[in-house]
Parts: C-alpha cells; structure tokens; sequence
C-alpha cells in the first residue's frame, strides 16, 4: 500500500490478502492466543457494532486502559471503525491523573484490561463511566460485560464508518515530568504517515516479527508496533509482564525490535552479570570465538533474527552503544515526540553515529533557532492540544515551526546530536550554565542503573548514580565496595577531562533506592522526573559537598570500609 489509507483500511486489506496469517500473539498464564487477521477484522467489526448501538456523539474519545495486550489494537480498530476517537491510557497512572484524563477528554466510555494496581486507579473512574474488560481481566467492583461475551452475542457492523484523512483519530496525553498532562490531538494523516514512509525504508514486510511490551500508550509503540503492522502486515507478539519477558522475547524472536535506553542497560548487565566483562572481551578478540559469543549471546537474549534494532524516548550512553556493537547488534537511535506522532528522525542501517539520533526523515523540516533549540516541521504533526489553544500557540513560533524544547547541533551529514533541553539547563552559583544531559551520556558503570546529574546554584554539578538490579549482590563485603569507588572516580576523571571547568563533576552519589515509575521518579516511558529526584534529595546536597569525597553513599552504613 503506496497511498494513504486508515489502520482499519490496513486491517482490512490484510484480512482479505492473508486471512489465515496470525496476526497477534497473546500469551495468558503460560498459554498463547493467537488471532488471524480475519479474527481480528470480524471482532472488532462486532465490537465496533457494541459501540455503535450506545448511540454516543460521533468523534466521542474512547480510553483503553490496560497493560499491553492484542485487545487495545482491537479495542482501536472497533473505536474507529464506529466513527470515534482512541484514547490509549498509560496503565501505571495515579487514580488523580486518571481522573483528569478522563475528566479533561470528556471520555465516553473505558476499555479495562489486566492492571497491577487497579485498586488504587479505580476512584479515578467516573461512577457512570461505560466499561468492558478486556484480555481476561477481572477487577472487584466492576461490573461491566467482557469483550469475549459481547463478540460472542454481537453480530459484525455492516457499517463502517469512513474516516478522513484530517480527523482527529487518536489523543494522546504527554506523560510529562511537571504539570498536568497536555492532550496531544493526531489525525489519521498524522497515523499513517511514518508507517508508510520510514517502513519502506526500513523494508518492512509480512515475514517481520515484533514484541510488544512498552506501553502502547506511549507513541514511540504505538507508532512502531501498531501503525507499522497494520500497514505492513507483519505478525505482533505480546509479553504478559517482567516476569515472563525472557520467555515472551524467545518466543517472539523479534526481526525488529525497539526499546528504551533503561530496559538496554538491564540486557547488558544481565549478560555481564553471567560472563564478566573481562572475559567477554577476551572471547570477543579472539577470532576463533568472536562469532560464536556474538551469536550466543543474542540467542540467550532472543534477539538472534533482529536486523533492526532501535533504542528511543531517552539518551542511551555511547559506551552501551558500543557495547551493543561489539556483540554484533548496531542500535539505531530515533528521535521524535508525541506531537509529531514519533515521525522526525531516525538513524539507519550502516550510517548512524553513536550519540547522534538520526537523520530527518522524508517529509521533515528542520532548523536550529539562535539558541540551539531544534524546532521541526512534520507531516505527523498534531492537530493541537486538547482545549488548550493558548498552550497550542506557544508550541510553534511565528512561522508555524514545532518548538521540541530540546537543544542540538547537526553533523555535517545532516545527523542531529540532541544535546539538552532549554528548560533542564541549570546555573552554577558561579553564574555559569550546565546542560546535564550530554554529561548524563558519557557515565556509564554495570552496577549503575540511571543516573541524573545536578547542582544548580551550588559551585560544581555532582551525579547522582541510581544502582542497577546485581548492585546489591557485587557489592557486599568491602573489597568490592573499594574497587566500585576506585571506578566510579576514575570514570569521574575521564569524563570530567571531556568537560568545561564549570561542567566538571565534583562527586558521585550512590543512592540506596530505585527510581521507579511507581514512586513518581520516572515517567510512563522510563525517564527521569528531574525535578522531583531533585527535590527528593534537596535536604542533603549540602552535607554530601562538606564530605569532600569524589564518591558519597547515601546511606553511610554501605560505604567502604
């Protein structure tokens, strides 16, 4: 398919080229559903006839919550095809935000899925809001129908309803890092085009494979995985939680696949936590073993068949890059946001530069303002913010580019370096300006999970080291605990050796506990909330500068010897 189309017009097309093809891969207590693409098309029709018999107002917003499963992308064919909007809603939200998404959106009805923590979201819920549980999901105090019951005494739509190309399709709420999150209006234009244009460059077909597991109300998936299967056809596997994802990622055996920077750390240290880094690198000179290990190893992780590898939403440290390199998998970074529906930039095979996210796609402009800042225009730019003209103007400048926010420079091949963001740039009290981010990029340990640099208005930035998963174990008896500070203060003189006098980090903070969505540290797609990891360690900075040590524990108790 060349020209434009709708996700549900991909759905039927593939529904009537391949009808045995399996389509979605949904796994369920060891056991796996599989859906052909005549299931899927013949069940949403009948669900999209449920939505068309509540009589709603057309272009009414729909909610999907629930972790990841083969029932949002049905849910989203069934909400289209009855003439209305999706709106995918992260599953690891408070019950205020939920609240005030629903709230804000004026939703109409939730889809429900499997929640880990739907107790504490339910009062976000309006009483009167319509519900039906999806992917098996059984909640206390909901009484609602299930999606299977309402396929099984529902015949299929005889009328879809016919979408245009500049409709409002889908709404997005940013997750954001401060304020309340903005609703973020794409149109079916703004759906469908990198799918068809960045799919055909990257050769997509039919015989690709993808897992699922990030939230597909993030755009970075929904572009991916959703948008690109519906057009190319290719078959979707779905992981059930963290705790079946090895199983989920062997199963799937992925030819793309597409993860965040946190979630490429934990592969790497969980290889590294098996065969020590010393020896990997001696089984990777040698040329009698080197092919052997790469293979090995990306057969343990499940990514044996991957050709297409992309890490996105966050900066990934060029050492994890080159780690990735040496072991025969070259990550492709991308850049993009909500507001241009994940169509920006994006590296490609065999001319991507560590530390550089892309070129820009076909179809985007880009510019760089006085102050650095990267300002785009997309053909998947939004349609505005949801009731929020005032906050929709200042997004563009006068002449109707994009303003990202974020700070970049441009090799001369035309490959963007994003290097900060306008608003996370933070003055010293000497009165000089540090952008955090490229310095965040340049640390990087197997103990340390995330980090986070700081220091406005004192005399020189820190970094605060959030430790990784096998931290705890490495570091029990004082011998290891030496030998981590001996390497975090050299990686501080190596690093600091790349910096500005002003930028150079004066100490390194190994905090005692994890930043975690759940405690509001990070967002939905895994980055750091700034401002409030800041925030959380406020009352101690001071007493961490007065220990004048190059590396500080948090809780003195772990701290060597």
């Amino acid at each position: 398919m060349t020209t434009f189309w709708t996700p549900v017009e991909g759905a039927q097309h593939w529904a009537e080229q391949q009808p045995n093809a399996i389509y979605l891969s949904q796994p369920n207590k060891g056991e796996v559903r599989d859906y052909t693409w005549a299931q899927c098309l013949d069940e949403a029709k009948r669900m999209a006839n449920y939505i068309q018999g509540m009589d709603l107002p057309q272009g009414s917003r729909i909610a999907v919550l629930s972790s990841n499963c083969a029932h949002m992308i049905l849910a989203d064919l069934a909400i289209w095809m009855s003439g209305h909007v999706s709106l995918p809603v992260y599953p690891s939200l408070n019950s205020e935000t939920l609240g005030y998404i629903l709230e804000h959106s004026e939703s109409q009805m939730l889809f429900v899925g499997k929640l880990d923590n739907w107790a504490s979201m339910a009062p976000g819920v309006p009483d009167n809001m319509p519900m039906v549980l999806i992917n098996g999901a059984t909640h206390t105090g909901v009484e609602a129908p299930s999606w299977d019951e309402i396929v099984a005494n529902t015949v299929p739509t005889e009328t879809i309803i016919p979408r245009d190309k500049d409709e409002l399709a889908r709404m997005i709420y940013t997750s954001g890092s401060t304020g309340q999150p903005k609703g973020v209006m794409c149109s079916f234009t703004a759906l469908e085009a990198g799918s068809r244009v960045i799919g055909h460059l990257l050769e997509l077909t039919p015989e690709d494979r993808m897992l699922s597991y990030l939230p597909l109300a993030h755009v970075f998936e929904a572009a991916a995985v959703e948008m690109n299967s519906l057009r190319h056809g290719f078959r979707v596997y779905f992981s059930e939680g963290l705790t079946t994802f090895a199983t989920d990622l062997q199963r799937a055996r992925p030819t793309v696949f597409q993860s965040v920077p946190r979630l490429w750390v934990k592969f790497q240290q969980g290889v590294l936590a098996a065969v020590p880094q010393e020896k990997l690198s001696e089984l990777l000179a040698d040329e009698n073993t080197a092919k052997a290990t790469q293979q090995n190893i990306l057969t343990k992780l499940g990514l044996q068949d991957t050709r297409i590898a992309v890490t996105g939403s966050a900066p990934l440290a060029p050492s994890v890059m080159e780690w990735y390199r040496s072991i025969g998998l070259e990550l492709l970074e991308g850049y993009a946001m909500s507001e241009d529906f994940a169509y920006s930039h994006l590296s490609f095979p065999n001319r991507s530069r560590i530390g550089y996210v892309g070129e820009a796609v076909p179809g985007v402009e880009r510019r760089l303002s006085e102050q650095g800042e990267v300002q785009i225009k997309s053909p998947g730019g939004m349609m505005g913010y949801f009731k929020d003209a005032e906050k929709t103007t200042e997004a563009y400048t006068d002449d109707g580019w994009f303003r990202t926010g974020d700070l970049g420079e441009v090799d001369e091949l035309g490959r963007l370096k994003i290097t900060g963001r306008l608003k996370e740039i933070f003055k010293t009290s000497k009165g000089k300006y540090v952008a955090p981010v490229p310095i965040e990029c340049k640390i990087g340990h197997p103990l340390v999970e995330s980090v986070c640099v700081s220091g406005a208005n004192q005399a020189q930035p820190f970094v605060l080291l959030m430790p990784s998963a096998i931290a705890g174990e490495k570091l029990s008896c004082n011998e290891a605990k030496r030998q981590f500070e001996s390497e975090i203060s050299e990686l501080l003189e190596q690093v600091n050796q790349t910096l500005d006098p002003h930028e150079a980090l004066s100490f390194a903070v190994m905090v005692k506990d994890s930043w975690t969505i759940e405690n509001g540290m990070l967002t939905p797609t895994m980055k750091i909330r700034r401002n409030i990891i800041e925030e959380r360690y406020s009352e101690t900075v001071d007493a961490w500068y007065a220990e004048r040590k190059t590396v500080v524990w948090e809780c003195p108790t772990l701290a060597s010897a």
